[in-house]
């Protein structure tokens, strides 16, 4: 976090003792991690964006599996190092490979290595990040593999982690 382009909250510094709470439980062992500390500096931002995202990574029907890849590509398409670092760990803990994950990193993905579900998604990701628009009949083909509830999770993990990488990067998390 050297090169962050604000100064992060600092331990000593007020915080809403629930809120605190909150953002420790989120992470492994309570302990914060770059992003918190620059969230922190905007109290009510920081509650939204944690609890967003504790409802993404916690509550959501879309498999981890299926999420952690969708956020291992969004945060490649930004330049989100950041991102990947956390997620990839993540990713491979809930079922990816190193295969899959070093596959993300290319412009266009090597589709024998994934499933067709899997390249839906990975088709979703790409065109919602760079184009914002996502074509009406992959999110039919999705609907009719995964259901209304997991695509709109799906569209709503991408959108939730371009957030998430585009505020780590005008930053420099």
């Amino acid at each position: 976090m050297s090169n962050v382009r604000v100064i992060p909250w600092q331990d000593n510094e007020p915080v809403p003792a629930h809120l605190l709470e909150a953002m420790q439980a989120r992470r492994s062992g309570g302990k914060l991690i770059g992003i918190d500390r620059v969230l922190l500096k905007s109290f009510p931002l920081a509650a939204g964006w944690n609890e967003l995202l504790r409802q993404v990574r916690a509550n959501f029907n879309l498999e981890l599996e299926y999420r952690e890849l969708i956020m291992l590509r969004v945060a490649v398409l930004n330049n989100a190092d950041f991102e990947w670092g956390v997620h990839y760990p993540a990713y491979l803990q809930a079922g990816g490979n190193e295969a899959k994950a070093q596959a993300l990193k290319q412009v266009v993905v090597e589709k024998d290595l994934f499933t067709p579900i899997e390249m839906a998604l990975l088709s979703l990701t790409d065109q919602s990040t760079k184009n914002v628009a996502v074509n009406a009949e992959l999110i039919a083909l999705l609907k009719s593999w995964i259901g209304d509830t997991k695509t709109v999770e799906a569209v709503a993990t991408v959108a939730a982690y371009n957030m998430v990488s585009r505020f780590l990067v005008a930053l420099d998390i």
